[in-house]
């Protein structure tokens, strides 16, 4: 048979080439179904007719699956520099740009060709030669901004400074203060660094305290708060550079550029031109805690970890703060039943086969990708780089690994939820189940394939009433919330000694290091038992008394999960409904029983509370306030959007009514007629997962948001105004939560369980801070801090947000 030749193979193809458009997606720097890159072996194949690219390893399985023989090759060797080329200190909170992160990444050189599948010839790129239509497509797809850029930005570009407002009229007092030229104090503190004076009235003053205890003591902050003054410059900043000043604007909560910065300065005698600069700027330290990636003080500091290699040990890139994906996937895929799911019983072939046209839409094919990349060991090799530390020799070589970016998966998981697709900081909890929520529908119909059940377990209430009878309500759940009971601390005198110390510092002027910081510690056990304690009920309303009574809830679980998360909730509400973290260490065994945490069930002998009485059906028609409607009516609404806003608030009030109006009015049913299920729980679910996080019920949440207009400070107070609100309703389900009338189909055995891994949370907020994974793998503790693998040396189990246990058999 005569052997055609390529470009007239190439030309027999055309058919099978497109022209990409502007709104096309064009994949190229990651496999769809790997997270091989052009830079691995075998480089990248771009399919010029789906602009979806694959590795060499899986180019053939597109070409089967589809029929596309043409691909666009890619291929980037690391170009060799010389060993003496200087590090260079980033100077921009950027990645990619010039001055920012990637200023040391080594340099590639990239090659391109046109391959044709199934026998892989190749045709080189580019070339005169080749089609017009082929070049004019190839040369697209390479000038083209890669989807995976698109839709993982990770520019993070320091605002520029803008000019204040208070800088203009800046009123400046009188009051013989003149500033040395060093040797500057705290006027209320003994700090001598990080030191602010303000432009008003001359007081110099420590600057604000980070998370992680350093910085100050929040006296300028604090000055502002009392006097209004405005504007404060930090001091050891200011040199003959005047725009290279730290000026910060407490009313506009930014630094600032202040162009009389020199008058403002004479006026206390400060002549700026003899200064020499000593401190970092806002920008500069907020540019070395991001490039301090070991986060020393927090994460093992101190300790000289072991990196680990091979299957199960591969990090994940930080794609902009998603530490609290990376943390939570690496515990998870620590179980049997995700193992299994999505890399033992499932390659990554066979989940292409079934996934759709776009494998990167696809839950199903990502999971399987992210499984098979974090377990298969492939992309956890040694990359060898000199060792930063000057102070080792030059040729000292230390082992590290690159990890893999989960970008593809985190673009599918957070396509439901708007906030995880941010660059934002999520809370680690929230993540879990909202991940869990979208496995078990993707699974919806094949339960047995399900591995989110691995987790989820059943829990029933007994509530007694004063009658002295009872009822019973089950429900479903993926987690065990636990309060911290503080005055359950162990170690009390010493909490008792650590604050007449600190008592005696603040009288003094003097701060509490670090080191004599002492923290309750609290039992694990007594968090548990919490949780069993029986819990009053008041104004609950009993169908055996008709009457409002107070009743006792106790909780026990009616099944037991083969892994058991247990969330500390370590957030509470302050005055002015500001979430604040409980400074508590948490004493956590390796092997916990909860045996005698199993619900018993309905006694015998035990009397159940009447059901309440049927109501009619015209009765549970839903009806507004007539007042409400009318002062709405009269604003100038439809009475129709009036009646159902004041329906869906509960008839709460007017202003409620109209809030719920105002962010409804664009609803595709508004003027669908009013039915008896028009008020149902259609509230804002980000809303909803907030209260959640507070650690309210996922009905409690839905209730409350309703009867306040989606207001979550007014939904909040509500609930506190209605303690009853969480038993109200005898088939509420908590956070999360399945209604559930049995157990069919959740996993069961014994109450003995053995801690396997803990996600850690450093920071003020579950939205802001880092989050850390330590795992218990092959009899050792693991530490994943993102792409970081290493033995554990000293593993924080008395710091988990969440734990995770594994079920002993037997």
């Amino acid at each position: 048979m005569m052997e055609v030749e390529p470009m007239d193979l190439l030309r027999s193809n055309l058919s099978r080439v497109r022209i990409p458009e502007p709104t096309n997606r064009i994949f190229k720097h990651e496999c769809c179904l790997s997270f091989d890159t052009p830079k691995s072996e075998g480089g990248l194949y771009i399919d010029m007719f789906t602009f979806l690219a694959f590795g060499k390893d899986c180019v053939g399985w597109n070409f089967e699956k589809t029929g596309n023989p043409v691909y666009l090759h890619v291929k980037k060797t690391k170009k060799l520099v010389p060993e003496d080329r200087p590090t260079k200190k980033p100077t921009r909170l950027a990645i990619g740009v010039e001055g920012g992160f990637d200023n040391n990444e080594p340099e590639y050189e990239e090659t391109h060709s046109i391959v044709i599948l199934p026998n892989y010839i190749s045709l080189p790129f580019p070339s005169v030669e080749l089609p017009e239509k082929v070049r004019l497509a190839a040369d697209a797809i390479v000038l083209a901004e890669g989807a995976e850029r698109k839709e993982q930005v990770a520019a993070w570009t320091a605002d520029k400074k803008t000019v204040s407002t208070y800088a203009m009229n800046l009123q400046q007092l009188d009051n013989g203060v003149v500033i040395p030229p060093s040797g500057w104090k705290c006027a209320k503190c003994d700090k001598t660094d990080n030191l602010w004076l303000n432009l008003t009235d001359g007081m110099i003053l420590c600057g604000r305290r980070n998370w992680d205890g350093s910085g100050g003591n929040n006296h300028a902050v604090e000055h502002y708060n009392e006097t209004g003054y405005p504007l404060a410059v930090k001091l050891g900043t200011i040199t003959a550079d005047l725009e290279a000043a730290d000026v910060y604007s407490y009313p506009e909560d930014n630094s600032v550029l202040d162009p009389h910065l020199a008058q403002h300065l004479a006026f206390f005698g400060i002549d700026f031109s003899s200064l020499q600069k000593t401190e970092m700027t806002t920008a500069e330290r907020e540019l070395d805690h991001n490039t301090n990636f070991d986060w020393n003080r927090i994460q093992e500091s101190g300790e000289e970890k072991e990196p680990i290699f091979g299957p199960g040990y591969t990090g994940l890139v930080n794609l902009g703060n998603s530490c609290y994906l990376a943390a939570t996937m690496q515990v998870v895929f620590t179980t049997r039943s995700f193992c299994s799911r999505y890399y033992i019983n499932q390659s990554l072939k066979k989940a292409f086969e079934t996934a759709p046209a776009d494998p990167t839409v696809d839950l199903n094919m990502q999971l399987t990708k992210l499984a098979h990349g974090l377990l298969s060991g492939k992309y956890s090799m040694p990359v060898y780089e000199n060792d930063d530390n000057s102070s080792i020799d030059a040729t000292t070589k230390t082992p590290k690994q690159e990890g893999i970016p989960p970008r593809m998966f985190k673009s599918v998981i957070a396509a439901s939820h708007p906030e995880f697709s941010s660059m934002r900081q999520q809370d680690a909890l929230e993540f879990f189940l909202h991940f869990l929520d979208q496995v078990e529908r993707s699974n919806a119909g094949k339960a047995e394939l399900d591995p989110a059940k691995c987790f989820k377990f059943g829990i029933e209430d007994r509530i007694l009433c004063s009658s002295g009878k009872v009822a019973y309500n089950k429900r479903q759940d993926y987690i065990l919330s636990l309060n911290i009971p503080l005055h359950e601390a162990t170690n009390k005198e010493e909490m008792e000694l650590f604050r007449k110390l600190k008592a005696e510092k603040l009288s003094e002027g003097k701060d509490v290091s670090a080191e004599e910081i002492v923290r309750p510690r609290v039992p694990l056990e007594a968090c548990l038992r919490n949780f069993s304690a029986p819990e009053e009920i008041h104004d609950f309303y009993s169908t055996a008394l008709k009457a409002k009574t107070t009743a006792l809830k106790t909780a026990g679980f009616t099944s037991f999960p083969d892994y058991l998360v247990l969330h500390m909730r370590k957030f509470v509400m302050e005055e002015g409904w500001v979430p604040k973290k409980l400074d508590v260490y948490i004493d956590v065994p390796d092997i916990i029983d909860i045996n005698h945490m199993r619900s018993k069930g309905h006694h015998p002998g035990e009397e159940l509370l009447p059901d309440a009485e049927p109501i009619d059906e015209d009765s549970n028609q839903p009806s507004a306030n007539e007042d409400i409607v009318a002062q709405l009516v009269s604003m100038g609404f439809n009475q129709l959007h009036c009646q159902k806003a004041a329906i869906n608030t509960l008839n709460a009030g007017v202003e409620e009514a109209m809030n719920w109006l105002l962010s409804h009015m664009d609803d595709p049913d508004i003027d669908s007629p009013i039915s008896k299920g028009n008020s149902s729980d259609n509230v804002d679910q980000s809303k909803v997962d907030i209260l959640i996080s507070f650690g309210f019920e996922d009905h409690v949440a839905r209730k409350a948001l309703k009867a306040s207009g989606e207001d979550i400070e007014k939904a909040t107070e509500w609930i506190f105004s209605n303690p009853d609100a969480s038993v109200s309703s005898m088939d509420a389900s908590a956070s999360n939560t399945t209604s559930a009338s049995n157990d069919i189909g959740l996993s069961d055995g014994g109450g003995k369980y053995r801690l396997i891994g803990i996600v850690s949370h450093m920071g003020t907020s579950t939205h802001c801070g880092h989050y850390v994974a330590h795992i218990l793998k092959e009899g050792r503790w693991v530490i994943f801090n993102d792409a970081k693998v290493a033995v554990s040396v000293n593993p924080p189990k008395d710091m988990g947000y969440l734990y995770f246990f594994e079920r002993i058999d037997g």
